[in-house]
């Protein structure tokens, strides 16, 4: 199940981003995956103060945004990346790593999620694809909007051929590991947001039992 959420950054923070990408150092996006040989891409270097900055900034948006929240619910979230791609470069078919070393603990990938920064009139190509079956299924969003994937999935950034991508990236550990069930309780959600109001008192605490006990139930602490 993928989740499309318009709005993630204000128009404020969209221009602060690019501001501060103008001015910062970027490096080979291989070292962050040096075994690969189908990474063609830029990210921000670590070392630079405008690193620290922006995967804040990028951080702070998402963990404030109840769609995400609602949908991912996050137990971890490694801190976002600025990746940039200049006209040839390109990613090729690949899943994300399953387990990602932050610090003294590892982070579980369930999730993957895109942050669009630069407006998708402004460059050629540079889509993300994500194999859906025998499809890829197609996503460039506008700026400020993100797209929530499965880490599982095959995917991958169409080269660009002229302009510039500028995207934030992040991977998600949720409480909810099993993506069947993550959706199913996303689901259930939904419908206690859509219709509780209008429900008969002892039905939606019913609901909200099952719910409750579900999410006990499928949880991580």
């Amino acid at each position: 199940m993928f989740l499309e959420i318009d709005d993630v950054l204000t128009p404020q923070e969209v221009a602060e981003l690019k501001a501060l990408a103008a001015k910062a150092q970027f490096v080979d996006g291989r070292v962050s995956s040096p075994h690969s040989t189908v990474k063609n891409n830029l990210q921000i270097d670590h070392a630079d103060q405008a690193y620290q900055a922006s995967s804040k900034l990028l951080a702070a948006a998402l963990q404030r945004n109840e769609p995400f929240r609602n949908f991912a619910f996050p137990a971890l979230m490694a801190p976002p990346l600025l990746a940039r791609y200049e006209p040839g470069m390109t990613y090729g078919l690949h899943v994300d790593s399953a387990i990602i070393p932050l610090g003294a603990r590892q982070l579980r990938s369930d999730l993957s999620c895109t942050i669009f920064i630069n407006d998708p009139g402004t460059y050629e190509g540079g889509a993300l694809a994500v194999r859906v079956g025998t499809r890829m299924v197609e996503f460039k969003l506008k700026a400020g909007a993100a797209i929530v994937y499965p880490s599982t999935t095959l995917h991958e950034v169409t080269p660009v051929t002229s302009g510039q991508r500028l995207v934030g990236i992040t991977f998600v550990e949720s409480h909810i590991a099993d993506a069947m069930l993550r959706e199913m309780l996303y689901e259930l959600d939904e419908v206690a947001a859509l219709e509780g109001a209008r429900m008969d008192p002892e039905n939606r605490n019913r609901l909200q039992y099952v719910r409750a006990n579900l999410r006990r139930m499928w949880g991580s602490s």
